[in-house]
């Protein structure tokens, strides 16, 4: 009897624990990319990155999966102005600034990325997905193109998962907006194109 009921205990708790399993609406990741700037004659600028990935997911439907996505960033820069020229000679101590900022500059952003994820499911374990997101950003050097301190970062994305058990893989394509929206008086921003991986986990 005592056995019968320990075996009737242990079945509906590993029901349980799958049903919970099931209904895990989070998962906990980290990314690694890196990028460069369009191609153009003003500027270069480099850059390589690392993410914490936090996913929920808002809804399921037959053919489609909706999530929200928050991503801690740490991005790791290289800057160095091409074109003197655009600093222009209205610009008060021009001919300083122009030495300063041909200089090649290292430069570290803060970003905490919040975002909206698209995906479509392929089978039991393939996807792909598109993904926009935009947050707020701290950015430690002063350049021709973008004051220091707060500035906003636009992402948006396409990517292709797979996934095995709680397991999933990532490899995502993105475009890059950096400026600080008028808020301070350089403002021109920085646009690149990146590629990340990554790996997550289900909770």
């Amino acid at each position: 009897m005592i056995r019968k009921l320990l075996l009737s205990i242990l079945f509906l708790f590993a029901v349980k624990m799958s049903a919970q399993e099931d209904k895990s609406r989070f998962s906990l990741g980290l990314n690694y990319g890196f990028g460069s700037e369009f191609n153009n004659r003003n500027y270069t600028f480099t850059n390589h990155f690392y993410k914490i990935q936090l996913y929920y997911k808002l809804k399921q439907t037959k053919h489609f999966q909706y999530q929200i996505l928050v991503q801690p960033e740490i991005n790791f820069a290289e800057h160095q102005l091409l074109n003197f020229y655009f600093v222009k000679p209205e610009t008060p101590d021009y001919e300083q600034k122009r030495a300063q900022y041909t200089q090649l500059k290292d430069i570290r952003e803060y970003v905490l990325n919040c975002g909206f994820l698209v995906r479509k499911p392929i089978g039991e374990i393939c996807s792909f997905y598109i993904l926009g997101s935009i947050g707020p950003m701290i950015t430690d050097t002063e350049t021709e193109r973008m004051s220091k301190g707060f500035a906003f970062a636009d992402v948006l994305a396409v990517g292709f998962s797979l996934k095995h058990n709680k397991i999933q893989f990532d490899i995502r394509p993105n475009i890059r907006h950096v400026s600080n929206g008028g808020l301070s008086s350089t403002n021109s921003g920085y646009n690149t194109r990146n590629i990340e991986f990554g790996v997550s986990y289900s909770l």
